[in-house]
């Protein structure tokens, strides 16, 4: 046989398909995106959040860090992957925290979610939200407490589902109780604008997940079409910074394009449903850990069929 032709048989192993951007660069986009929200948060809430944020941080770095030397692993902390964990983490904590808490919930979400079943790309559910889950059945009353200098009493979202009224300028902007980061919808929404445009991320998941949460708003929350209700929920209770910057996590989230849209529409209905018919005002962090479950389902389900083959139809009897 020809040698060219004989080269040009020869299929190396995977992957096939290259691009330019790296692990490292992909999460450092993600780390400069996040940047409004914290920056945001820091303004909002005062020195402590400050503090909370750069030792949650700290510690998934030093966690993944120290890790890798025990296993005799490659150091793999220069991919920012940890430095996103901790972020997004410290972002999802109320600003009065304790910062012990900041420091149970980054060693929890490195080393348990996602050293231990095997690092980056491994891990079945989103590190960040693990460790929160985690941290809100542990320790309730610290993790649902948002009182601290600037606020005080219910958040929003709470507000709102016991019937009263809220400032819904105020949410948009920001200047209201919550977590860290979720506060500021504008915040959010300018460091997804930077992911789209850097084309870390698309659209089909957040814009299924955020429409098909307000139809659900609009079939079972009994407001109608009340845009000042939908805007509200829309802007509170994390619902933002969950769309775009964890529920498109690239590991947690289904490859195919059929499985991001079914994968969203999951995420929206349950947010729902926690928000409407459960006890908390919230809900978003369940909803996406119980997506990232299904995700091997759904891509199950949604997967391409392979090329050269056809669906072959069964004959009754």
């Amino acid at each position: 046989m020809d040698n060219n032709l004989d080269t040009m048989f020869r299929v190396s192993s995977n992957p096939h398909v290259r691009a330019k951007d790296t692990t490292s660069r992909i999460m450092l986009y993600v780390v400069i995106a996040l940047l409004p929200a914290t920056l945001f948060g820091v303004f909002n809430f005062g020195f402590h959040a400050l503090l909370l944020v750069l030792i949650t941080v700290l510690t998934t770095v030093l966690s993944e860090y120290i890790f890798d030397r025990c296993m005799k692993k490659n150091i793999t902390i220069m991919d920012f992957s940890a430095v996103v964990t901790g972020l997004l983490l410290a972002l999802n904590l109320p600003p009065n925290a304790p910062l012990w808490i900041g420091v149970i919930g980054g060693v929890f979400a490195i080393i348990v979610v996602k050293m231990l079943f095997g690092g980056l790309g491994q891990n079945f559910m989103n590190p960040a939200l693990g460790a929160r889950c985690f941290l809100l059945i542990s320790f309730t009353s610290i993790m649902t407490n948002f009182d601290c200098d600037a606020y005080t009493g219910a958040t929003p979202l709470a507000v709102l589902k016991a019937g009263e009224s809220v400032n819904v300028l105020e949410m948009i902007v920001g200047r209201t109780a919550g977590t860290i980061g979720e506060t500021s919808m504008i915040a959010i929404l300018i460091g997804a604008v930077f992911l789209l445009v850097m084309k870390v991320i698309d659209l089909k998941v957040p814009a299924s997940y955020l429409l098909s949460f307000v139809v659900f708003l609009l079939l079972f929350s009994g407001r109608g079409f009340d845009v000042e209700y939908i805007v509200s929920q829309l802007a509170g209770g994390g619902l933002m910074l969950g769309a775009f910057f964890m529920a498109t996590d690239y590991v947690t989230r289904p490859i195919t394009a059929k499985g991001q849209l079914v994968f969203g529409v999951f995420l929206g209905i349950m947010t729902g449903i926690f928000r409407l018919f459960g006890p908390s005002a919230e809900g978003v962090s369940y909803a996406i850990i119980l997506g990232n479950l299904l995700v091997p389902l759904i891509e199950n389900v949604t997967k391409p069929m392979a090329f050269g083959k056809k669906k072959v139809k069964k004959e009754a009897g």
